[in-house]
């Protein structure tokens, strides 16, 4: 069974470039059997999908967020990232990395993922 474990800056300014690190252990990232993805909850509303990557290093985004992210991976250390340019307060959430075990199809649907990590909260604000 993975773990994932979410790690950030916490609090960000306007306009920033924010980076989240999903530290993944009991599996590789490259194992066929996940797809790794990124959700978040702002304060009071949904879920919201963001992206995910595959075993293969593909990558498929919520076309809201499209421009401002690329998700990408470190093998070394079995890590999934993703970077959020010209950051608002909107982006202000928990974020969540979240893993697909044996997915059929790419899913968009945060109910469809098996595993979570705990979460981690980014603030943005001046």
């Amino acid at each position: 069974q993975v773990q994932l474990q979410e790690s950030g800056p916490g609090l960000v300014k306007p306009s920033q470039t924010l980076t989240l690190n999903c530290t993944v252990s009991g599996d590789s990232i490259t194992a066929s059997a996940y797809a790794w993805s990124w959700i978040r909850q702002p304060p009071g509303k949904e879920l919201e999908w963001m992206g995910v990557i595959g075993a293969d290093g593909s990558t498929h985004y919520n076309p809201a967020h499209k421009s401002r992210t690329s998700i990408f991976r470190d093998t070394s250390k079995n890590q999934i990232s993703l970077p959020l340019t010209s950051a608002t307060p909107e982006d202000t959430a928990v974020y969540y990395c979240a893993a697909d075990y044996w997915p059929a199809r790419i899913s968009t649907a945060p109910m469809e993922y098996d595993y979570w990590g705990q979460g981690t909260q980014v603030t943005v604000s001046s």
